[in-house]
């Protein structure tokens, strides 16, 4: 995706549900609702157990693009149960998520381990979608562009000119992840321009695609996509349906 690519992406972040035989009936039945557009990029981030399925399953749909959820920040070596980045853009995936808030608050993944992902999804031929985003306490203390300055400053101070304009980004306002609580039209909109303004200070290029992710639903896609500088959405709960992420992925049509 080139940095002019400015069509709407939806991304589905599966988390750790949909096993292999769930993720094989998940494309069938989405493949039957959702035919492919042009102007619209669809990436799934099924759990790696479900990789080759969903790849099997989807086959002829080269629309519905593949991602995995995390990498490791070796290229390899005795790290049980983990996978490099390097082993899974050789699976066939594409893209890449890093600093997920839930790998920050789970697993511990901070700045600089995150820095360390990120250069590792580049050096495979990877497009890495930098998730950040800030906590309830941290909305409340006043601090959102701290954390977004921090958070992004960390990964792009970093690369190269080259490499940062081969980076996505999504803003996840943490408090409203799996809670059923939606930043507004507003809020998203106002964390959207701080993260580009971060963007265009640490080096990396202005016009990126910047997704939202916190509790996006059928219902609340289209003024979601309306709100200024939201470039696309990327989905958790509601991507594990196939209905429901269809309607997502056809919005506007």
């Amino acid at each position: 995706m080139s940095e002019n690519d400015r069509r709407p992406m939806f991304a589905a972040n599966w988390k750790m549900h949909l096993g292999p035989a769930d993720a094989e009936a998940f494309v069938g039945r989405f493949r039957d609702l959702y035919a492919p557009r042009g102007d619209a990029r669809v990436v799934f981030f099924p759990p790696y157990l479900s990789v080759a399925a969903f790849l099997a399953a989807s086959g002829d749909r080269p629309d519905l693009e593949l991602g995995v959820q995390d990498v490791h920040q070796e290229e390899g070596g005795a790290h049980t149960g983990a996978v490099s980045a390097s082993m899974a853009a050789q699976s066939g995936a594409l893209w890449c998520l890093a600093g997920h808030s839930e790998r920050r608050r789970e697993f511990g993944d901070d700045d600089e381990l995150i820095a360390a992902k990120v250069g590792r999804i580049l050096a495979a031929g990877l497009r890495p979608v930098l998730c950040v985003g800030e906590t309830l306490g941290e909305r409340e203390a006043g601090r959102l562009e701290e954390v977004l300055s921090r958070q992004l400053a960390a990964v792009l101070t970093r690369l190269s000119d080259e490499d940062r304009a081969r980076l996505t980004y999504a803003y996840e306002p943490v408090w409203a992840i799996g809670t059923g609580r939606t930043a507004a039209p507003s809020d998203a909109a106002e964390a959207h321009g701080l993260v580009r303004s971060e963007i265009g200070r640490a080096g990396g290029v202005v016009g990126a695609t910047i997704l939202y992710g916190g509790s996006v639903k059928p219902g609340n896609i289209d003024e979601l996509l309306a709100a200024p500088g939201v470039d696309g959405v990327l989905v958790g709960g509601a991507s594990v349906d196939p209905e429901s992420f269809a309607a997502i992925c056809s919005s506007g049509r």
